[in-house]
């Protein structure tokens, strides 16, 4: 079952970081971005989608904190759902470790050769 309110409470959180832009995600929900790295995207009150290098996706789905994609289940994407308050607070810390990726692979882009 949905956490009511989990979308609203993601997007309150993750549109306060720094140069984040969301918009509509082309299959649902909110779509939040750093630059032209997706950071990951949430279908309401009930799942939130994450792209990661596939030895971290490996990492999050072997301890737990995520699953593998719902329905590209051998790519880097991850899925949480939203079943209870500890999923969202979950899938906000997975949503601030792809942003924090997706910062840092930005930051090595415009550095001085």
């Amino acid at each position: 079952m949905p956490v009511k309110g989990a979308g609203r409470e993601i997007y309150e959180t993750v549109t306060l970081w720094e140069e984040i832009a969301h918009a509509p995600h082309r299959f649902g929900g909110t779509e939040y971005q750093l630059g032209h790295h997706e950071v990951g995207h949430v279908h309401g009150d009930s799942l939130v989608d994450i792209p990661f290098p596939l030895h971290v996706r490996d990492e999050l789905v072997k301890s737990g904190e995520a699953e593998p994609h719902h329905i590209l289940p051998k790519s880097g994407w991850v899925s949480v759902f939203l079943r209870n308050p500890d999923d969202v607070g979950r899938a906000i810390r997975l949503l601030r470790k792809s942003y924090e990726m997706a910062l840092a692979s930005q930051t090595r882009s415009v550095s001085p050769a």
